[in-house]
């Protein structure tokens, strides 16, 4: 029997992509998702990629009788990947008891029901966020790099649920945990059967990008161009969501063959390379020859500088690699696009 693998989150963009490789890798998925932040028929998607349908449960992490449920129905679990959550910054400063409700009851309620369903792995969906703005003698950063205050609701509730999971390990829980640190995730599968979709306007820079170059949207605001980077604008390490993806495939592969003596371990995933976000444009145009409308906009609340990591110990340890360029990245989020206007969603 395959091992099977509980995903919250699992329609959203990384969940989605996740639940497809780990159905590559022989696993059974098992999803739960509220729709939040995305739709149902990107099942559909996930099963025209592996063949197979994971199972899927519209259910709301902080209802803790629905999440129960669950458990129960599809026991036994082996591990959860744990991606539920409200991830907008900008959303985040101004509607603050709406992150922490969201974000730090879900995380609760799984690590309440994981020793009462034998559940042993824990892998979160942290962010680079809990680095703060580092010095600049910390970048890029490493895991050891000391946490600052966030810089926003959405990025202090990932500190948070990190210290909720540690505290909880730490008091004996039989369970094993990773915190994977993510820096930007970008593109779309290369089938283009599924990619970023969110509700609504975007609140992430790529598809608001590629909505803007297929006319849907006006412009793109580039928020400042006056920071300390070589351009003025915000430096970011923008990861292609597949390769992220095989990072959770490594990580849950560890946790299950029980390969780490430490209750909780750390790893930052990313690229290891730091982008600005109007190099990020000019990549965009010379890749996919588009010409895109922007203009420069005053800095938003709760945006960092600048920030990228040292990914050398998910390399070694997980050995694990980001292994797509950056323009491999863009042009399958502009393919994703230009699907999706084919199948006349937008």
């Amino acid at each position: 029997m395959n091992k099977r693998i509980l995903v919250t989150g699992g329609t959203g963009f990384i969940g989605s992509h996740t639940t497809v490789e780990l159905q590559q890798a022989g696993y059974d998925v098992v999803i739960v998702d509220n729709l939040s932040n995305s739709k149902a028929d990107v099942v559909d998607g996930i099963e025209a990629i592996t063949g197979i349908r994971p199972a899927f449960e519209e259910v709301d992490c902080t209802d803790m009788p629905a999440l129960e449920a669950v458990f129960q129905k599809y026991a036994p679990i082996e591990g959860i990947i744990h991606f539920a959550a409200s991830k907008a910054v900008g959303e985040s400063v101004q509607k603050p008891l709406k992150y922490y409700r969201n974000n730090t009851v879900s995380t609760i309620n799984l690590l309440e029901l994981m020793p009462k369903y034998n559940v042993k792995g824990f892998i979160f969906s942290s962010s680079c966020t809990v680095y703060g703005q580092p010095d600049e003698n910390n970048l890029p950063v490493k895991e050891t790099t000391p946490r600052k205050d966030a810089e926003s609701p959405y990025g202090n509730t990932k500190k948070i649920d990190e210290d909720i999971i540690v505290d909880f390990c730490k008091s004996g829980a039989p369970i094993h945990a990773t915190l994977l640190r993510y820096f930007n995730p970008i593109g779309a599968h290369p089938s283009c059967l599924i990619g970023e979709m969110p509700n609504g306007v975007p609140a992430n820079l790529i598809p608001y990008l590629t909505q803007t170059a297929m006319g849907i949207r006006e412009c793109l605001s580039v928020f400042g161009d006056d920071y300390d980077t070589p351009d003025g604008s915000c430096l970011r390490d923008y990861i292609y969501v597949v390769d992220l993806a095989n990072a959770h495939v490594a990580a849950m592969e560890r946790i299950l063959e029980n390969k780490s003596e430490e209750a909780v371990e750390v790893f930052n995933v990313g690229t290891g390379n730091g982008v600005s976000v109007l190099e990020l444009i000019n990549t965009f145009e010379k890749c996919t020859g588009v010409k895109l409308n922007y203009k420069i906009a005053e800095r938003r609340a709760g945006d960092i500088e600048k920030v990228w990591g040292n990914v050398d110990k998910a390399n070694k340890v997980l050995g694990w690699h980001a292994v797509h360029t950056l323009d491999e990245a863009l042009l399958s989020a502009w393919n994703w696009q230009k699907k999706l206007r084919e199948r006349g969603i937008m």
